[in-house]
């Protein structure tokens, strides 16, 4: 069985819960009125996007991290979590009675395997933030997904720094880490190796792979797989053009073929798969109609049978 989910945004109600203030913007008016009231906005919308999934069976979405504005800026300091506590209850009951798988995906400033002080600090400040929207939530089964990082000082130091910095966070934390690979530098049998040394799940994104494969996948699913203790999740994304320059960034859509010649791959597993693509609800929706066109047996409107 495969569930097939998308991230943050829908673009079908042209709506998202990342509304954002800039630091500078703030930095000229430090009005936490304004934060506030973004904050509702995002937490109406984001209520409103989980109904649609709801009437429309998608059980698999990702959270923006960017549902507060400026909170994990150490100047910046208000109450993001009890002020909203019934608001986040309400949404969260709804992920819970639904069934919605819910994960988060930390942007690029967040560094674990980082050398700089600083960097490292704010990325604790970033991991804490999105643990507590999570917890919020009453998510149970908590993912914060993250890139192994920087390379400085060579890829072995690096992998190294992760490690050891991984044992910096706070267990509940620890308990929330899955990895990714990456497109340029940390392949499959990197991210397989941090795994396992320290007991967390691996995130497959098949394009990262097709960019920096240095293995045949097919000999490696089964261990990637079992990192994990629930049902495994992959990302799927198609590459925006073939050429050199542009096949790294990410379609609007899923190539149809790549994406059943993966599932080939795949038979007889239970999946979730993240659909990484920019139009968001409409690719996943498109995927729907060609895999029918294919002869798919869906149970529901985002799941079907491999």
């Amino acid at each position: 069985m495969i569930r097939l989910g998308y991230v943050s945004i829908s673009n079908t109600l042209n709506m998202t819960c990342s509304k954002a203030i800039t630091y500078t913007e703030y930095s000229k008016n430090p009005n936490l009125n304004k934060i506030d009231e973004i904050i509702l906005e995002n937490l109406d919308n984001l209520s409103k996007i989980i109904d649609y999934n709801i009437k429309n069976n998608i059980h698999f979405y990702r959270l923006t991290s960017k549902l507060i504005p400026l909170a994990t800026k150490k100047d910046v300091v208000f109450d993001y979590i009890n002020k909203y506590k019934f608001l986040y209850k309400e949404i969260g009951d709804k992920i819970k009675k639904h069934n919605i798988r819910v994960d988060v995906h930390p942007d690029q400033f967040c560094v674990l395997n980082s050398t700089k002080k600083e960097v490292l600090e704010n990325t604790f400040e970033i991991l804490e933030y999105h643990y507590k929207i999570l917890d919020a939530l009453n998510i149970e089964n908590k993912i914060i997904i993250l890139h192994v990082g920087s390379s400085v000082l060579g890829k072995q130091n690096s992998i190294k720094r992760f490690i050891n910095n991984f044992y910096k966070l706070p267990k509940y934390i620890q308990e929330c880490i899955a990895i990714e690979n990456d497109d340029k530098i940390y392949n499959i049998l990197d991210c397989l190796y941090i795994c396992k040394k320290l007991n967390i799940p691996f995130v497959l994104d098949y394009h990262h792979h097709i960019c920096n494969n240095v293995c045949e996948i097919d000999d490696y699913l089964d261990e990637i797989f079992k990192t994990w203790k629930t049902t495994p999740k992959i990302h799927f994304s198609s590459p925006k053009n073939k050429t050199k320059k542009d096949f790294r960034s990410h379609h609007d859509y899923i190539n149809i073929d790549d994406f059943i010649n993966f599932l080939q791959k795949v038979k007889n597993i239970n999946l979730d798969i993240m659909l990484e693509a920019k139009a968001k609800d409409e690719a996943l929706f498109r995927l729907v109609r060609l895999l029918k066109y294919n002869d798919y047996k869906f149970i529901d409107d985002t799941t079907f049978i491999n």
